[in-house]
């Protein structure tokens, strides 16, 4: 008789945490070939773009390490916040990329998407967001 194998009932918990870790994988291999690409530019070369975006290239390094995802937490918080992320990228371009560095290089990722997730953030991203000053004139501006 053939006999159906018993699904081992942590399987599934497994499988999360084997997914977790590929895709922790896949966006460390992406970053790091961000990092290499721009490690192929001379010392000048990154010295030309770090000062075409008004900052040093030992950031613009750190910043590359990031990879390009780094600050999509700032498009939700925007959000959140009732800011227009398209018009004030129109209006303010220079203040839109300072909050997308400062967000890029935020240690505190994972307090903000648990106040995002817990639709919170509007009461809580003063106490943590690196952009905190610049969010608060953007609403004070805003009324």
């Amino acid at each position: 008789m053939d006999q159906q194998p018993i699904p081992h009932p942590d399987y599934e918990s497994l499988q999360s945490v084997l997914n977790a870790i590929a895709q922790w994988m896949k966006k460390y291999r992406y970053a790091r070939g961000l990092r290499n690409d721009l490690m192929c530019c001379s010392a000048d070369e990154v010295a030309r773009m770090a000062r075409d975006l008004n900052i040093g290239p030992t950031e613009l390094v750190s910043l590359a390490k990031k990879g390009p995802d780094a600050a999509d937490l700032l498009q939700k918080l925007l959000a959140a916040l009732g800011v227009d992320a398209n018009a004030l990228e129109h209006n303010d371009p220079l203040v839109m990329r300072d909050l997308q560095r400062l967000c890029t290089t935020c240690g505190d990722k994972r307090q903000c998407q648990f106040d995002l997730a817990n639709g919170v953030s509007a009461d809580n991203f003063s106490d943590y967001c690196p952009n905190a000053f610049t969010l608060d004139a953007l609403l004070k501006a805003k009324q």
